[in-house]
This record gives C-alpha cells, structure tokens and sequence, in this order.
C-alpha cells in the first residue's frame, strides 16, 4: 500500500522563541509542553481519500526532547468515516513509516486516541486550532529584518523535513486533558508546509 498526505502544519510550545529544543538542546523550562497541528490538503491511503481531514498530537516531554521519552495524546478529526480514521491512526501513529514513524519512535506513552471535532485555520502568517473543552492555540509569525519572515532550515528535530520553518510566537496555548493544565501566551510557535510519504 502506498500514502501521501501534504498540507500545513503548526506548533507551539511552552519554550521561549525560538525553541532550542529543535537544535538539540535542553527546553527552556527544563520540561516541554507542545501541541502540534496538522491540516491535510491532498492526500491518500491507497484508496482512501484524507482530503480536508486534521491531526492533533498533544506532547509532554519531562526533559530534553531528543532524550526523553513523551507522553503524548493523540486528536483525530471528527468528521473522518472508519477507513479515514484507520489510516490517520496508522500513517500518524508511524506504523505506515515515512517521518511519522521517526517521530512516534520518541513516543514512550501514548495517553490515548480520541475523534473528536478539530478546527484548524490559516490566514496568510497565523494559524490556529481547536477542538472543543481540550485545545485553543494560536501562533501568528514573528515579523524579521524588513517585515521579511524569520525562517530557519536544516534543524535537526524537525516535523516536516524539506520545508523551511517559519518562527513564530504563540497568542495563546490552552490544553486541558490526561491531568494536563497548560496555559501560556508569548511563547514559541513554528509553521510550515509539510509532505509525507511512503
């Protein structure tokens, strides 16, 4: 079987901008607290058509990110039919390969997987996302030399490799679920377009 799914992706996270821990490096506070959001624009598993379709991966990492294993909770969208939900479940989870399978290798806890209602927006440099009593996170891109975008590439802990990352900074994160209780504002943001395949 064969899979493609591209689109946008954003997050954001509880370290000052920019975040050290994509370089490497220990968090800002010692501890990350990330939401990472995925929205779909084209995409397939075999048959199975993903268009339109939203992602949401809610992550705890106790230390650094690259040496700590997380705790993460998994969102996917509501609207999805059973096949849609299957292939999200497998192409996110990692269990398709591809990134997504590097990405859930830092995975020591998966808290759970609920379908729920995922309302993800982009408006030129700013993103969001909600799902209903558990998220609401907003970044908007911080503004470089000459009103030009601040991007950085090459970074080693990256969600969507070949694709520049914006920087930017967070209006507000709230997470509510598994016994987490994260508000925060003015914090790290990152957005890109995104393609993974296998």
């Amino acid at each position: 079987m064969s899979w493609n799914v591209k689109g946008s992706y954003f997050e954001s996270c509880n370290c000052d901008t920019l975040c050290p821990c994509i370089f490497l490096s220990a968090p800002t506070m010692g501890d990350c607290t990330v939401v990472v959001g995925w929205h779909i624009d084209s995409g397939n598993d075999d048959a199975v058509r993903l268009d339109g379709l939203n992602v949401v991966l809610a992550v705890h990492s106790p230390g650094p990110m690259h040496q700590t294993k997380w705790n993460a909770a998994a969102y996917i969208d509501g609207r999805a039919n059973e096949q849609q939900r299957q292939s999200l479940l497998r192409i996110f989870g990692g269990q398709a390969g591809g990134h997504p399978a590097a990405l859930a290798s830092f995975i020591g806890k998966l808290l759970g997987a609920k379908f729920v209602p995922i309302e993800f927006e982009s408006k030129g440099k700013a993103f969001s996302l909600k799902i209903p009593a558990v998220a609401d996170v907003a970044i908007e891109a911080l503004e470089g030399a000459g009103g030009a975008a601040t991007q950085i590439s090459g970074h080693p802990l990256v969600i969507a490799p070949g694709f520049p990352a914006t920087v930017a900074r967070s209006k507000h994160l709230k997470y509510t679920d598994y016994g987490y209780n994260w508000s925060l504002t003015q914090k790290n943001g990152l957005f890109s377009p995104f393609q993974y395949q296998n």
